[in-house]
């Protein structure tokens, strides 16, 4: 008995010090968000003297300053930045999860060519096709409004999702699809009432995907939005350090997180099917 209760106590000590481990890089990473957490409740003058977490003395100056501080209250930042991340992930679920059930399920010519090139779009950089596209869109009038920015999602643009819903609706069983049809079920009615509901994991982490990408998006919105009343947030950051002669950092600070709020929130919300939809697709071949 004195042998068995060594042998369970023995890996004890490797797994804490695992766990340990784990704690230090996890603070060591996690130390520059929890700094400009704690720099936008400091007094601006003491910002870089005080490199410690807690702020001493404590002030809410920052987020009040930092709201109106460029102009522009931050709130149309916000309002500019939600619209465009909500019809980007509307247009990218809806066209890639299209696109990916015409690729799993129906057979049509050169099928696996369309296909490999969809894919070789993959290793395209985003840079090469950046003068091109301004100019398509500059031709088109699109500058300095959202269509730029919106308007590409709704064509399947992005084969990286595409893949992945491929990849799940490879994996549903097409006894389902054969008892549809059976009943007359069109291709569309298999598609919205059956697969559909089936692949929601997938979606979800394609539309929570879309969703950082596209609110955390600086270069392109920088590249098409050039009134700052067409600004989202990461734009309406990036004011903050050129709207004055000095550089406002404790409302910099301030606004920055806040600006994390929402991805936060939805990644904690949907954190599960996040999880499921990433998990079981890389299990699918």
């Amino acid at each position: 008995m004195t042998t068995s209760l060594h042998r369970t106590r023995r890996p004890v000590l490797p797994s804490m010090l695992k766990h340990g481990l784990l704690l230090l890089g996890a603070l060591v990473m996690l130390y520059p968000l929890l700094w400009m957490l704690s720099s936008s409740f400091k007094p601006e003058t003491i910002i870089f003297k005080d490199l410690g977490l807690i702020p001493r003395p404590f002030t809410l100056e920052h987020y009040v300053s930092g709201w109106t501080a460029i102009g522009v209250p931050f709130s149309r930042f916000y309002v500019n930045s939600f619209i465009i991340s909500g019809l980007s992930v509307a247009g990218t679920v809806l066209s890639c999860a299209l696109a990916a059930y015409a690729f799993a399920r129906l057979d049509f010519r050169f099928k696996r060519l369309w296909f490999a090139l969809m894919l070789g779009t993959i290793m395209l950089p985003y840079h090469v096709t950046l003068i091109p596209r301004y100019i398509m869109f500059f031709q088109l009038g699109w500058i300095n409004t959202i269509l730029p920015l919106t308007v590409p999602h709704f064509f399947a643009v992005s084969s990286f999702f595409v893949f992945l819903i491929v990849q799940f609706i490879r994996g549903l069983p097409r006894d389902l699809d054969d008892a549809a049809a059976i009943d007359g079920a069109s291709e569309w009615q298999t598609f919205w009432r059956i697969v559909v509901p089936l692949a929601t994991p997938a979606l979800v982490t394609t539309a929570i995907f879309t969703f950082i990408w596209s609110w955390d998006d600086f270069f392109s919105q920088l590249l098409y939005l050039n009134r700052i009343t067409s600004y989202t947030v990461s734009l309406g950051l990036r004011a903050f350090i050129d709207s004055q002669d000095r550089s406002s950092f404790g409302p910099l600070f301030a606004m920055s997180v806040i600006s994390l709020i929402p991805a936060f929130v939805i990644f904690i919300v949907a954190q599960q099917q996040l999880v499921e939809g990433v998990s079981r697709t890389g299990l699918k071949g």
